[in-house]
């Protein structure tokens, strides 16, 4: 397969309407709190020192990020989400209003709220655990296929900061984009990819995305892809 090279950003807009009052002070006040900060140590970042650093690519709404950080207390979660929307969702589901500033926050999770390459490229080696892509952006446009994370070029920077067996789960409900990732992960020696369930697996948290789906009569696929033995590539 021949792409071109995924562009400086994989995503649009990161507003689509103007900001509520009370979202304009969880960016402000709650958003800071919880941002990741350290990707050269991504274990300092937590309250405290996990077993295990996962991260999650695009959270959306928030629910799925959420349920894995309540639910696995020994690691901590960097969760990426670049829309405002989106933000302000997973903040106002942590904080009651009028406790932006001051309300409790999970301690095992963190917030990054810019591009996942760049986080990707600023982690050290071989340090997470597990990586979740659940529902992304198809891009169904074939001029927009460079914009997917699942691209060769992304797939083996994400290769280089996980572990050897450690574990990327993904989800898609777009017929496109099912049979781009079919494509993609044929092409690449980095992980060892099982065939795709039409069932969630136990212990993966359902997303408002998934809902949707269903309602709208798609069916989604369920990947796990885990991370080859061997010389881990910086």
């Amino acid at each position: 397969m021949t792409l071109k090279p995924p562009p400086d950003r994989l995503y649009g807009r990161q507003r689509t309407h103007a900001l509520r009052p009370r979202q304009s002070r969880l960016l402000a006040e709650t958003l800071p709190r919880l941002r990741f900060t350290t990707p050269d140590d991504p274990w300092a970042a937590f309250a405290t020192r996990p077993a295990h650093v996962w991260l999650e690519v695009g959270f959306g709404g928030g629910e799925h990020a959420r349920a894995l950080a309540a639910a696995n207390p020994h690691a901590g979660l960097i969760a990426c989400e670049v829309f405002d929307q989106g933000l302000c969702s997973m903040l106002a589901a942590l904080v009651v209003e009028g406790a932006e500033a001051t309300g409790a926050l999970p301690g095992n999770l963190r917030l990054w709220d810019d591009d996942a390459r760049a986080l990707l490229r600023a982690l050290p080696p071989a340090c997470l655990d597990r990586l979740f892509l659940m529902f992304p952006d198809p891009w169904p446009k074939a001029r927009h296929a460079k914009r997917r994370f699942v691209h060769p070029e992304i797939v083996a920077l994400a290769a280089s900061r996980m572990k050897p067996g450690a574990e990327w789960r993904a989800a898609s409900d777009d017929p496109t984009y099912q049979a781009w990732v079919s494509e993609v992960m044929a092409g690449q020696t980095l992980f060892d990819v099982a065939p795709p369930v039409q069932t969630r697996p136990d212990l993966w948290p359902p997303t408002r995305y998934e809902a949707k789906a269903h309602a709208a009569g798609r069916r989604p696929l369920y990947w796990t892809f885990t991370r080859r033995g061997g010389r881990v590539i910086g």
